[in-house]
């Protein structure tokens, strides 16, 4: 039995909402580690909740894209891969290289949920 492309289109887009609502979440909380983590890399704390209702706002326009509105989900695709850009910028800048795979891997989706779009979920 073998997957069609519009089913794994779908779950990309699935896990990219859930991880990035996720992490919309903990920013907006101030869990411990983001705290830890954006002071490592010179990110105020006063940003925070802004970079979380960003990545709400992400992980809702690629809802809204999945379910009802295809051209919202490629806009909340290509906002999501201009912010983890810069999260990745902002980590090689401070030399903080150890945990950059959490900002690419987030990267990563955010790329693969605009081919998902593209190829038309």
């Amino acid at each position: 039995m073998t997957l069609q492309l519009g089913t794994i289109a779908a779950v990309i887009v699935v896990i990219a909402i859930a991880a990035n609502g996720a992490m919309a979440i903990t920013d907006l909380a101030g869990a411990r580690f983001v705290l830890a983590n954006s002071a490592e890399v010179g990110v105020p704390r006063t940003w925070l909740p802004t970079l979380g209702l960003l990545k709400g706002a992400g992980a809702v326009g690629l809802l809204v894209g999945l379910l009802a509105l295809p051209p919202l989900g490629v806009a909340a695709a290509i906002g999501l891969i201009a912010f983890f850009v810069g999260a990745v910028i902002t980590h090689v800048r401070a030399r903080v290289f150890y945990n950059i795979a959490f900002p690419a891997a987030f990267l990563a989706l955010a790329v693969l949920a605009l081919g998902a779009f593209t190829a038309g979920v």
